[in-house]
């Protein structure tokens, strides 16, 4: 919104997809009605003092190192965002916690009372001839709300934007973001006290993740998050753990875009390194005129 108001000296055709796509962004804002009072607050089991206990871990496979000597310990209310490069090892780490990968060496520990929902990047075989409703109803036909009420599966569709008339429709009817709405409503269904989220900025709409970030505001348990969207880590987490690659994991207790900012001088520094040393190596290389290039420098501005 800001690039747009802001009066650019040029528009150029590599802006225009981005003019494109902010218009297609508003498009989505506009049709997006949501209640300024929509909560969703569903319950979960109770978590004990012992969380997520991870010690001296490491991953390697072949000769890459994804984690090496790393330490955490994850307690009920944390809210912790996992960012860095593609391929540094995100979405392994938390196949790790979820017990899908063992790790190298270290332990990791899940206390008693853990209950854990993995929202992957790969939406799980869904059958595309149950209805909405029925999918989520084999989970349960009601949950219990941090207040103790009863809260139907009806009511949870419309809080995630499923309206009405769309509880009877089959599922191999709806698209590819709704199908990913309703597999991240049936894993909350379960009412799980640890969330692990693998990247979902990817392929939720702006409506969802709105009503992702409110359920997460209410949420007591503790949740991990891997994204790289600035906006929605600074809504839903306060230790950034930023994965370098080769087994470097740098931690910061604060929003990722105070990260950002702190980390905004150390870039500009390696780009100038960068660019004196290009200019050194531009003044080794540079050579004397050649006689005719000296012929054509005499009257290259006339011409």
């Amino acid at each position: 919104l800001a690039w747009m108001r802001k009066s650019a000296r040029a528009r150029t055709t590599k802006q225009t997809a981005r003019e494109n796509a902010f218009s297609e962004l508003e498009s989505q804002m506009g049709s997006l009605k949501l209640d300024d009072d929509v909560t969703v607050s569903l319950g979960q089991q109770r978590l004990g003092k012992k969380v997520i206990v991870i010690e001296h871990a490491g991953i390697k496979f072949d000769n890459n190192t994804i984690l090496n000597d790393f330490n955490l310990r994850v307690a009920a209310g944390d809210r912790i965002g996992i960012t860095g490069e593609n391929g540094a090892g995100k979405s392994t780490f938390l196949n790790a916690i979820a017990g899908r990968i063992p790790l190298t060496t270290g332990i990791i520990e899940l206390g008693e009372t853990v209950k854990i929902a993995y929202y992957t990047q790969e939406t799980e075989d869904i059958p595309d001839d149950k209805r909405v409703i029925s999918y989520l109803s084999d989970v349960a036909e009601s949950v219990t709300d941090k207040n103790g009420n009863q809260v139907s599966v009806s009511e949870l569709l419309e809080q995630f934007l499923f309206p009405p008339f769309m509880h009877g429709t089959l599922i191999r009817q709806l698209s590819g973001g709704e199908k990913r709405r309703l597999y991240l409503l049936k894993l909350l269904l379960q009412q799980p006290n640890v969330l692990l989220l693998d990247e979902p900025t990817n392929d939720l709409d702006i409506g969802t993740l709105t009503v992702l970030e409110d359920f997460l505001s209410g949420f007591a348990g503790a949740v991990i998050t891997v994204s790289h969207d600035r906006y929605f880590l600074d809504k839903v987490a306060n230790q950034i753990y930023m994965f370098q690659g080769n087994g470097v994991v740098d931690r910061y207790d604060g929003l990722f875009s105070q990260y950002l900012a702190l980390h905004a001088d150390d870039k500009q520094n390696v780009i100038e390194k960068v660019n004196v040393e290009k200019k050194k190596t531009l003044t080794v290389q540079k050579k004397k005129l050649t006689y005719n290039e000296k012929k054509e420098w005499a009257t290259i501005e006339d011409e």
